[in-house]
């Protein structure tokens, strides 16, 4: 399945920015993780889904289709 929509539960972010050390391409922290826009999320599944599963706080979420 492909994912069709990620995004961050912003109260919980912690702002550890693993996901952005796994996938610079899909996410940016600052004081939080954000979404960058524009990103084709069929390039970066595998690696979407690594971030969702190493993020400690859980708040990095995703629909699939």
């Amino acid at each position: 399945m492909e994912i069709k929509k990620v995004w961050i539960v912003e109260e919980d972010c912690s702002g550890d920015a693993i996901c952005e050390d796994i996938c610079p391409e899909v996410f940016e922290v600052n004081d939080i993780a954000k979404i960058k826009k524009g990103v084709d999320l069929d390039k970066y599944e595998e690696e979407i889904r690594e971030a969702v599963e190493e993020c400690p706080t859980e708040c990095i979420k995703y629909e699939e289709d």
